[in-house]
């Protein structure tokens, strides 16, 4: 024991404030625990600090000045548009600011008690947390680990002023005039469309046959036409070699197709996917069973191999996603309460805010034919739609995968404005086992997007309102 330190006996300690743990924690409070949440550097983690919530202000802003400089059509001409990058830094700071101290403060609320310092496992049943000015120890009876994950470093592009991680482009100074993206993944296409929106010239190098290789092509395709627009140069099968740095902008050597080549820009920005953070955690101390990727074994109540110990988010098997964080904290707290708890994922959302956004939710046409599902598929275009059309932004469709027996909801994909938004109706009528006749028959209000949902529910019952049979 480090000389100095003292022990503090807590029912749950949350190891990481992030969207899963400062979930874990006030659920946790708010069902009888005594909780203490350890964070080493940000509450709200990557999402609300460098992730989900700064690169969706920098979106939303790129689209404004964008459509300040192309409402042309609409009979809105406006010249001499500009763009102060240093402002959009400090408004996208300001939202970022207000969600964390917000964080915080939810915490102290609930009666969350707050250590700031980086946690070390000593035993099975207690941690470390060292301070900058010392440290302490916390025994538990129960523990939830949500230390979330990190950008993946390729060694060949190591971190650098000039080559950056998503967290590195989020703080930029200024937009560049050019940037190469390694990765077309959501991480990739969404900094490249916010960028391409201020102006920024973009080369996206993407190792596989197409971007967004997690959604369907045709709901890809769609975003591709979009980055085109913007004069986004997109490569696929293009593995990155290497980079040459200089005082003011990077040389990016490629193979595409078996050709190398050489693109030139200011910065590189690499997003090649993330890594658990769980390596200096000290997990084997206290023995909690791993896998090679570095993810935490766990039950479908979030618990580890060792009783008490629980771990949710990032440093688990599924898709690092905030939302799906959330939620197994939520069961993890419930777990611990002694509640029957345990996580279902029959439905989680995927959502890219690309332009036209994407989003999905439950089984895709193909994932249902795999599993053995005699489908129907519906779709409806957004061209159809008369607030499509009022927003003049009416590229998309939605689709519907129904079980062709008796109409029940396997699945939706949507591609188009406000997508991100209306895929949460879907996820509700999976959860709640409704069908395609369910949904139809619900009365959503004219004119909105949402209405598309009823109109694809039409289609899918075969008794279509809005476009030809």
């Amino acid at each position: 024991m480090v000389v100095g330190e003292f022990t503090t006996e807590v029912d749950t300690v949350v190891i990481g404030a992030g969207p899963g743990g400062y979930v874990a924690a006030i659920r946790a409070a708010q069902l009888g625990q005594k909780v203490t949440i350890v964070e080493k550097e940000h509450f709200g983690g990557v999402c609300l600090n460098v992730g989900c919530i700064p690169s969706k202000a920098l979106i939303s802003v790129s689209h404004r000045y964008e459509h300040a400089k192309e409402s042309e059509e609409l009979g809105i001409k406006a010249e001499n548009v500009t763009l102060d990058f240093e402002k959009v830094q400090e408004w996208k700071s300001s939202v970022v600011k207000k969600l964390t101290g917000g964080v915080e403060a939810l915490l102290k609320a609930n009666k969350v008690e707050i250590e700031e310092g980086e946690a070390l496992f000593v035993a099975e049943d207690e941690i470390r947390v060292n301070h900058g000015y010392g440290s302490k120890r916390l025994k538990f009876k129960n523990c939830i680990i949500a230390t979330g994950s990190s950008p993946i470093e390729i060694p060949s592009f190591k971190w650098s002023d000039r080559v950056l991680s998503s967290t590195g482009a989020l703080a930029l100074k200024e937009a560049p005039k050019k940037l190469v993206v390694i990765g077309g993944g959501y991480i990739g296409v969404e900094l490249s469309n916010a960028f391409a929106g201020f102006g920024t010239e973009i080369t996206i190098l993407e190792g596989t046959n197409t971007i967004l290789p997690g959604f369907e092509k045709k709901m890809s395709q769609l975003v591709k036409k979009r980055l085109k627009k913007k004069n986004v140069e997109i490569y696929t099968e293009a593995m990155a070699k290497g980079v040459e740095e200089s005082a003011d902008g990077v040389k990016v050597t490629a193979e595409i197709k078996g050709k190398e080549e050489v693109f030139e820009a200011d910065y590189v920005l690499v997003t090649v996917g993330r890594r658990p953070n769980t390596a200096e955690l000290g997990l084997d101390l206290a023995g909690v069973e791993m896998t090679e990727r570095g993810l935490i074994k766990v039950d479908k109540q979030g618990q580890t191999n060792v009783k008490g110990i629980y771990a949710i988010g990032d440093i688990v098997a599924g898709p690092a996603l905030a939302h799906k964080a959330s939620y197994e904290g939520k069961v993890a707290a419930e777990a611990i309460s002694g509640q029957a708890a345990e996580v279902d994922y029959q439905c989680i959302p995927a959502v890219v805010f690309s332009d036209p956004e994407l989003a999905s939710v439950g089984l895709t046409e193909d994932e249902a034919k795999e599993q053995g599902y005699d489908v129907k598929v519906a779709q409806f275009p957004f061209a159809a739609s008369g607030r499509a059309l009022s927003l003049n932004d009416t590229d998309g469709f939605m689709k519907l995968v129904t079980r062709k027996e008796d109409g029940l909801i396997l699945g939706a994909q949507i591609a188009g404005a406000g997508a991100s938004d209306m895929i949460a109706e879907m996820g509700l009528a999976i959860e709640a086992g409704m069908t395609a006749e369910d949904v139809a028959l619900t009365i959503h209000a004219h004119p909105t997007l949402g209405e598309i949902a009823m109109e694809t529910a039409e289609v899918a019952l075969g008794l279509p309102i809005h476009v030809a049979k």
